[in-house]
């Protein structure tokens, strides 16, 4: 065999790598955005901290979400405590107080930016996020610019993966105060995933399971093994 041809038959070879391989390394790009900004208002106390086994809620969703991405921002209200987190966890604020989770989704792009082109984007309050959920997110935003779950006519904004080249669209928004992630979604080239489609990899939609409430905290502990 001629080096010429050699060569032929290696490049021939990395264009026809399995799919799952080019998937792979899409996701070894991509980070991670916790929001947990809010008010915690109908919890009646602040949910990243509320105990959850062995860990703080933070903590664990932290955690979990860290087992597919890397690295991860942590977005806070700016008189926010939060708890202690792993050396390498990356810290934003809000710019501007009380303006939803749109604004705390510019604040961790604006980290996340220079580090990586995608972000899966969460709230601290899925203590029974399923990495295998994030994980497939990530696999179906290839080729778009947001991916989301889609219940219905119910859109799960923060159960997403962004591109992070969406900050100037995400201020363009806040600026003309529309502050829903789903006008976002709607502007921009999003694939929405049914929630059947995601069973596959979160059979009770466990990743989907925001917790607003004390009786939702509670059952979310029985869930777990925790009581």
């Amino acid at each position: 065999m001629t080096k010429e041809l050699a060569i032929m038959l290696k490049v021939r070879v990395a264009q026809s790598l399995p799919s799952a391989r080019r998937v792979e390394e899409h996701i070894m790009q991509a980070g991670g955005i916790i929001l947990c900004g809010g008010q915690s208002s109908r919890m009646g106390a602040p949910k990243a901290a509320l105990p959850f086994g062995p860990e703080l809620m933070l903590q664990r969703v932290y955690r979990l979400l860290s087992e597919v991405v890397q690295p991860i921002v942590v977005v806070s209200a700016a008189d926010q405590v939060l708890p202690e987190l792993p050396a390498d966890a990356l810290f934003a604020q809000d710019e501007q107080p009380s303006r939803g989770p749109l604004e705390g989704l510019r604040a961790g792009m604006k980290v996340m930016q220079p580090l990586c082109d995608l972000v899966y984007v969460t709230s601290c309050d899925v203590p029974l996020l399923q990495p295998g959920f994030v994980r497939r997110m990530l696999e179906l935003a290839e080729g778009y610019e947001a991916a989301a779950t889609v219940d219905g006519e119910f859109v799960h904004p923060l159960s997403a993966a962004y591109r992070t080249s969406l900050v100037g669209k995400i201020e363009q928004l806040l600026n003309a105060d529309q502050l829903r992630p789903n006008a976002l979604l709607k502007q921009i080239n999003t694939r929405f995933v049914t929630v059947e489609e995601m069973r596959t990899v979160d059979p009770q939609l466990s990743t989907l399971r925001n917790l607003n409430r004390p009786e939702e905290y509670l059952a979310a502990l029985r869930e777990a093994g925790f009581e």
